[in-house]
């Protein structure tokens, strides 16, 4: 579903004057225009299948028993509760079954999930389901460490924190294995 721009303009102008701006006032006036530009953008996952990515994976045979771990993947997404950004660094991690994927695959997975409306919880547990329905690998694990709009920005404005959230599937629910990885994230730091 393509974002409607013409309504998004229209909202932001009500939300402009609802404020007390007057939206034609230089400055503004191309305000709601840009908006509705940096929402299709920013909500241009709506309604994509992100296992769509994960289609031409490549046979291994046996398993390899290898991690694939991508570290520091950067990734923007919006808080559905208050309309503003959040953006972190992802490191998405599979044991291999016996297919695996471009590596440029993961990335493309992430940005279609993180391209929704979102709470970071509910995007990590999401681009683990989607690496496990897509790959069927061993294990499965998601480490996203945020920043939050709605944190640092208003509220508590807590502005050097960081939210930190972890999904794991298969074997690397164990927490030794999950250590393991999470040594190889930190060494990359």
């Amino acid at each position: 579903m393509a974002v409607d721009k013409a309504r998004v303009e229209a909202a932001v102008a009500e939300i402009l004057a609802a404020i007390g701006e007057d939206p034609g006032r230089a400055g503004l006036e191309s305000t709601p225009r840009r908006v509705a530009e940096a929402y299709c953008e920013f909500f241009a996952g709506i309604g994509t299948d992100p296992l769509d990515h994960l289609t031409d994976t490549v046979a291994v045979g046996e398993h390899t028993g290898e991690l694939v771990l991508l570290r520091n993947l950067v990734f923007r997404s919006i808080c559905e509760h208050h309309l503003l950004p959040f953006h972190g660094i992802a490191h998405l991690a599979y044991l291999p079954g016996e297919r695996v994927v471009g590596l440029g695959r993961l990335p493309a997975v992430l940005e279609t999930l993180a391209a929704r409306p979102q709470m970071q919880e509910r995007l990590t547990e999401e681009i683990a389901d989607a690496l496990q329905t897509g790959l069927d690998p061993q294990g499965v694990l998601v480490v996203l460490d945020a920043v939050h709009g709605c944190v640092s920005a208003r509220g508590p404005r807590q502005t050097g924190s960081s939210t930190v959230t972890l999904a794991s599937r298969g074997v690397l629910t164990d927490p030794i294995a999950r250590a393991e990885i999470m040594a190889l994230i930190g060494a990359g730091a």
